[in-house]
């Protein structure tokens, strides 16, 4: 069986391999997306195609939806040669239960593959005629956070952003500089309404996205690209919105074993690829069930009932805000990014398997979502904040047929401390006057630093995931010498007291000396690690 539009037409073999093919007519809902397109998306990888793409697909099935997405590829346009033309655009979505059990779907919701390349004449052209058209509603985005980053944490501009600004919408490069230039398209073609509708992980994804294109829409003018008229076109959210959303579903890379598994039953060239820019990515996406996705309804253009979709919740501006910071301050991201570094360091590979066979990593995590979490989180009324948290912890975190694992969690953590940490931290200094009484959060900012020494705690030395700011920290970090603890000194204190990476100074917040503390006992020695850990889980 072959994953392409004439392969699925042997409707019997698939159905006979237990992988259910698209109710609707693909080719069709395809060729509606191309000629009146409706719904764009920029970063087409695995949380796009398994969640978003498979909303998009159950309202194709109920008839809710009568035209693909239109997919486009900012960053990795191997993504698009080696993952979506070879296979028509469609694709495999795998949901893995605790159980052990799988759903399979073949995915048809793909209408067409663009590349963001302003050097390719055709792609680029396809482009600009996507964004003059006046059907086009909704751009979304799973970028991940750096995608809207413009500036290096020293508030310089990254080089490729300056040479953006400099260079001009015709010859854009970055994610926020073509967004900007396709916008200026629809602009001069009509002054067309839009949502823009930020799907990634952060907190107020809406306002940072408009933050990244006001900004290059005002720098482009003062460039002399653009005039005034354009720049009040796109910071009126009238005409031009950016709905904040939270989302949430676990979206492990793919899996080997699920590759052979779906070779076994018949699907041809199911293995995983590594892209020129190491982006990791497959035929299929393996996920997990749960999935939530709290949008606030501002849309100035229309748009779909996007509500009749599987954990797709409408809802105002404050509700999504609170949705968000349940989840991304609270509830889930602060366990994945304080245990994921830490699991690495004790040489965990997945990371259910090391809270399901490991009672500390397991105390650890309960007591950073239940005990220093939920004191402070407001309820957002759609999502009750101790449901979600008990069905994390019954359910989703122990599932180790995800194949999750500690890795995965520590790409990029630098981006996040600051909403994964930072908010609570602030909220208890806001009540209390101090985080002083924190214990496991603090543990697991001391077990990143410590993770990013890149040694174990048995000695021996690993590659750290990827992270903008790997080699800044491990610069600041590398005369830190594992069984010497008086080799820390005051290298800590620049990355603890930073508030442009953790929203606060830590140390005026009452929880610098105890991370320098925590730290200092993690690098005593083999062992330290795990031994750290107990002492203040025990607690």
């Amino acid at each position: 069986m072959k994953l392409t539009l004439d392969g699925i037409k042997k409707q019997e073999e698939w159905k006979q391999a237990g992988i259910e093919l698209p109710g609707y007519d693909v080719e069709a809902v395809s060729a509606k997306a191309k000629e009146a397109p409706g719904w764009v998306h920029f970063g087409i990888g695995n949380i796009f195609r398994v969640f978003i793409g498979g909303i998009a697909d159950e309202l194709l099935e109920t008839g809710v939806l009568d035209r693909g997405i239109t997919c486009v590829e900012t960053f990795d346009y191997d993504v698009v040669d080696k993952i979506y033309d070879p296979y028509d655009n469609l694709g495999l979505n795998v949901i893995l239960h605790g159980d052990g059990t799988r759903e399979y779907k073949v995915l048809g919701a793909l209408a067409e593959a663009v590349k963001a390349q302003s050097s390719n004449e055709k792609q680029w052209n396809r482009l600009k005629e996507i964004f003059a058209n006046p059907s086009l509603q909704i751009v979304s985005f799973t970028i991940t956070e750096k995608g809207y980053a413009l500036h290096k944490v020293d508030g310089t501009w990254f080089p490729f952003v300056e040479a953006d600004i400099k260079n001009g919408p015709d010859q854009a490069n970055g994610g926020m500089a073509v967004l900007v230039a396709m916008l200026y398209e629809r602009f001069k073609a009509g002054k067309y309404p839009i949502a823009l509708v930020s799907m990634d992980n952060c907190s107020q994804n809406g306002a940072k996205l408009r933050e990244s294109v006001l900004t290059m829409a005002k720098e482009w003018e003062k460039q002399g690209f653009f005039t005034e008229e354009f720049v009040n076109y796109v910071s009126d959210e009238k005409v031009v919105a950016f709905p904040w959303t939270m989302i949430d579903k676990i979206t492990p890379r793919p899996s080997e074993q699920i590759a052979e598994d779906l070779e076994k039953l018949g699907v041809e060239s199911m293995q995983p690829v590594i892209t020129r820019k190491k982006t990791y990515i497959a035929p299929f996406v393996n996920a997990e069930k749960p999935q939530y996705l709290v949008i606030e309804d501002n849309f100035p253009n229309g748009r779909p009932e996007l509500e009749k979709g599987m954990g797709v919740y409408m809802a105002d501006r404050e509700t999504v805000n609170l949705s968000e910071r349940m989840k991304v301050t609270v509830c889930l991201n602060p366990v994945h990014s304080a245990t994921g570094p830490l699991g690495v360091v004790l040489g965990y590979d997945l990371f259910a398997k090391m809270l399901n066979t490991n009672a500390d990593m397991m105390s650890m995590a309960r007591m950073i979502a239940y005990d220093e979490g939920l004191p402070v989180v407001a309820d957002p009324g759609i999502l009750s904040p101790q449901a979600f948290v008990d069905e994390l912890f019954e359910e989703r975190f122990p599932n180790e047929y995800l194949g999750d694992t500690n890795l995965r969690l520590a790409v990029d953590v630098s981006q996040m401390v600051g909403i994964r940490f930072g908010e609570t931290v602030k909220a208890y200094v806001e009540k209390y006057g101090d985080a002083s009484r924190l214990t496991a959060i603090p543990l697991g900012i001391a077990g990143w630093l410590r993770y990013m020494l890149a040694v174990d705690d048995e000695g021996n030395a690993y590659t750290l995931a990827q992270d903008p700011m790997n080699e800044e920290l491990q610069e600041q970090l590398k005369d830190i010498v594992i069984g010497q603890p008086d080799s820390l000194k005051d290298q800590l204190k620049p990355i603890l007291s930073n508030e442009r990476l953790f929203f606060i100074d830590l140390y005026k917040a009452g929880l610098g000396e105890k991370i320098e503390n925590m730290f200092r006992e993690m690098i005593t020695g083999i062992g330290a690690v795990r031994a750290a850990i107990h002492k203040y889980v025990q607690k």
